[in-house]
């Protein structure tokens, strides 16, 4: 983004096209709906497998070890599916999994 004083030197078509926060052609706009959509469905994902994880580590931190291991499949099912969607990587999945048994293990 060019600053204040070499925004002035350039001529007004130009400075418009740098100002524009909206896409002009076509497959831009198509492109920028994808974004949204799939920011919304990662967003989605990512809360989901987040939620589910807080709520594992809540149990083991209760030691109510019986509901940690009722809520460990439906952590690494929701991990799963991050990482199949790519919202996360797939080591990360594997990651995590690994680090959620070992608290269930320690306990």
């Amino acid at each position: 983004m060019p600053n204040i004083k070499t925004a002035r030197l350039l001529p007004s078509f130009e400075l418009s096209a740098i100002l524009s926060p909206m896409p002009i052609t076509s497959s831009a706009k198509k492109a920028l709906r994808q974004n949204r959509t799939n920011r919304a469905r990662n967003t989605k994902t990512r809360e989901a497998y987040k939620k589910l994880v807080v709520r594992y580590r809540k149990l083991i931190a209760a030691k109510s070890m019986d509901e940690a291991t009722k809520a460990l499949p439906l952590v690494f099912k929701a991990l799963d599916k991050a990482a199949k969607n790519k919202v996360i990587e797939k080591n990360k999945a594997s990651r995590l999994k690994s680090r959620l048994s070992k608290l269930i293990k320690a306990n």
